[in-house]
This record gives structure tokens, sequence and C-alpha cells, in this order.
């Protein structure tokens, strides 16, 4: 993507198009993908992660989404789910998620349940590590290649950040396993940042991402003692890193001591 589309619908692949929120920050890069998908030709729409509760973000969702037949969250963070609510309201569709506390009109998502709206087949993948209830969609339809749907699982550049205690080393690093096992050219649709042409290439890459940083603060525990804070361990970590980030650093870091200690 060469330029960002806040405010206008931009076709990704025959089935998904996006409509980038503005909403950029540290945690969320240039802002919110949500992700509209339909066949050509189809009724309806399907509505993947509405956004903040940021009505003229939702006003142009709504209005690029004509009939919503469903709702779909990949995690309850904010910044995807905020805006549910009110776009149910408008549209009537239900939300479901698999957090049973976000969903509306609907029941709570299930591992390996199949979805067909608008034309549209989807698989639920759990995919919990960022938060424990973290979802994948696997996207097929009439002569298209398939697609994921990742949220915050896979972002299109960077890192995903781990929330302990909601999320957790161990489930995240099975979650990307089970990623790589997709087909090779399955295209992301992340939930931050561009798409991204072959998931398993991704995913391979985020899993040595994963050990290099583990070894890292093998490391440092040894300088520093083995009841070293995650404080001190970004510090003397991520010292070369702007230390704007140094907050999620410090979040992905505490869930790796998590993981080390309790191995």
């Amino acid at each position: 993507m060469s330029e960002l589309a806040y405010g206008r619908l931009r076709p990704v692949t025959p089935l998904a198009s996006v409509l980038l929120e503005d909403n950029p920050g540290p945690m969320t890069l240039d802002g919110t993908n949500t992700w509209l998908l339909r066949a050509p030709g189809a009724d309806g729409c399907v509505v993947v992660d509405p956004g903040e509760d940021d009505v003229p973000h939702l006003e142009r969702v709504a209005a690029a989404a004509g009939a919503v037949a469903l709702i779909l969250i990949t995690h309850r963070h904010a910044d995807h789910v905020g805006g549910a609510p009110w776009l149910a309201r408008q549209t009537g569709a239900p939300v479901r998620a698999l957090d049973p506390t976000l969903t509306i009109g609907g029941s709570p998502l299930i591992d390996g349940e199949v979805l067909e709206a608008a034309g549209v087949r989807l698989e639920v993948v759990a995919t919990p590590g960022h938060t424990a209830d973290s979802v994948s969609f696997l996207l097929d339809g009439p002569e298209t290649a398939q697609a994921v749907l990742t949220g915050d699982h896979v972002l299109g550049r960077g890192t995903t950040v781990i929330v302990h205690p909601d999320g957790a080393l161990g489930p995240y690093l099975a979650s990307l396993r089970r990623l790589a096992e997709l087909a090779p050219g399955t295209i992301v649709l992340p939930g931050h940042g561009p798409e991204l042409p072959d998931a398993v290439a991704v995913v391979t890459e985020y899993l040595q991402h994963r050990e290099q940083r583990l070894d890292q603060i093998r490391a440092a525990l040894g300088e520093l003692g083995a009841d070293a804070s995650p404080r001190q361990v970004v510090e003397h970590v991520y010292a070369d890193v702007d230390r704007s980030v140094w907050f999620a650093a410090e979040m992905s870091v505490r869930a790796q001591l998590e993981y080390l200690r309790s191995a």
C-alpha cells in the first residue's frame, strides 16, 4: 500500500476490502483495519473488527457495507470491538466473538466452526496468545486465493505485543505453529498494517524472531540475575529501540519472562 486510505474503501482481494480507521498510534500502527467481506454480486456483507467507538468511521463502514449480515470480532481490545454495539444497533446484524461477553444477538464463536454469509466461507481458527480470546478467520470463496484474517496475532509490519496476563507466549507460539500449516501463498489480512502475500513465510519469520528475543532475554538474565524485573530487561535488551515503545516492549517481556520461568 503506497498511501494511507483513511475514509476510503480499498479492495484487496476479490472477496475482501478494507476501510482504515483514522486512529494511528504506537499500538495501532496506521490505524485499525475494518474488513468488509463479500463475494462479487452477493447480497449482504460481513464486517470484521468495526474498530473503536468512532461514529464517523462507523458511519463510513455502514455506508460501504450496505446490508450487514454478520459482524465478527478477532479479539476483545477496544480498537477492534469498541464500535460493534453501535454498528449492531444501526444494522441489526449479530455480533459474534469468542468471548461471550462481546456477542450481541448471536452465540460465541467455536474453534473450527464454519460460517457462510455474503457468498463467502469463513473458518474460525482459535489463535490465543496476543489475548486469550484471539481468533483468526480463514477466508475462502469462489475462484480466489485463500486468505486469513489475523487480527493482532500477525500484523502487517512489526511484531505482535503479548498482553500479559490475558495473553501468554506459550499459546501464542502454538498459534503461530498452527498458522504455519496453512497453504503457501495464503494472503494475510491483518488487524493493523498492510496485507501480506504469504502467511507461512511471515509466520516463520515471527517464530524465528521470538526465538531470538528469548535468547536475548536469557542472556540478559545471565547478566542481570534470574530475578530481574521486566523493566530491567527492557532497558538491557531494547536499549537501541525508541523509548516511546518501551511500554509495549515491557508487556511482551513480562510474558516472555513468565514463559521462561514456568518452563
